[in-house]
């Protein structure tokens, strides 16, 4: 399964890897949104449940990953700018759904309360709009670390924390991506945990009252950090939102052990299929094409 790969001009300020995986007999395009520190290589599981029943689009934030041989790195992107960022992708690829993990879903929000005219449905994991206590103590000891640029510290803090619940493996790719991240790389995380410790949460909120498509919140039961009882708050703003909690794992979902990745590939799958109603418009839109070519 090799992807597609291209650099994309965006607006003229940013290039962005992108590695899209075509399937012949999909329908739809799904775009993955990474998390804090991750690149395109955390979603390979993901890419795995997705494909081929979708198109899969993941992407290198421009500071990231192998994006950022082709970035000047001269100012530190905001949230706002990663959706705005993320909009362009959508109209590029002509995406249907999205599907954020943690820190992506705060750009992911925004770029859907923008209410991007082709995204049918949109998919949040390991996010919540609440700032609980074990997540704001990761955070500041995350912003020191990262402050000093102490790689060693900040490797073992990812996995001693969010990461605790990944098999020995995983820790220690972990512990290898997170300590040998570019300077530049631990600024532009040090000014989004300094963001997020210091802002707003009800920015989310607010941001969640504009979005008009279905939205699945998918978190681990284990998850103290984005807990599924934290998450459900958003089921106040969203009008179309939908919940699911898989069992027994943490942070990082369908990483953590074979059934939490059973367990996710379920989910997705269910929550993206289309609903009767959607098939029935389908059919009759098609009847109409049809119709219309034939005059």
């Amino acid at each position: 399964m090799r992807p597609e790969i291209a650099v994309l001009d965006i607006q003229g300020q940013y290039r962005v890897y992108t590695e899209f995986y075509r399937a012949d007999a999909a329908e739809k395009t799904i775009i993955l949104v990474n998390g804090s520190m991750a690149t395109t290589a955390s979603f390979a599981q993901t890419v795995k449940n997705l494909h081929p029943q979708y198109n899969v689009v993941c992407y290198d934030q421009p500071y990231a990953g192998k994006s950022k041989a082709h970035n000047r790195h001269e100012r530190m992107l905001t949230k706002e700018i990663e959706g705005q960022i993320l909009l362009e992708l959508i109209e590029h690829f002509a995406a249907e759904h999205v599907m954020s993990f943690s820190w992506g879903s705060a750009a992911t929000l925004l770029a859907l309360a923008n209410r991007p005219r082709r995204v049918e449905k949109a998919v949040i994991s390991s996010f919540s709009p609440v700032l609980s206590e074990p997540m704001r103590d990761y955070l500041e000891l995350g912003v020191d670390y990262l402050r000093a640029c102490d790689r060693d510290r900040m490797g073992h803090l990812v996995n001693n924390t969010i990461g605790k619940h990944l098999p020995s493996l995983f820790k220690r790719y972990n512990y290898r991506h997170v300590s040998s991240l570019a300077e530049h790389e631990y600024e532009q995380m040090h000014f989004h945990i300094g963001h997020v410790l210091n802002s707003d949460q009800l920015c989310y909120l607010k941001a969640a009252k504009q979005i008009d498509v279905p939205v699945l919140f998918m978190n681990g039961e284990w998850d103290e950090y984005t807990s599924p009882g934290d998450a459900l708050q958003f089921g106040q703003h969203v009008r179309h939102s939908h919940f699911t909690t898989i069992r027994s794992t943490g942070h990082f979902l369908d990483m953590e052990h074979k059934s939490a990745c059973q367990d996710s590939r379920h989910a997705l799958l269910e929550f993206l299929k289309p609903t009767h109603e959607e098939n029935r418009s389908r059919y009759y839109r098609h009847v109409q094409e049809h119709h219309a070519r034939a005059m």
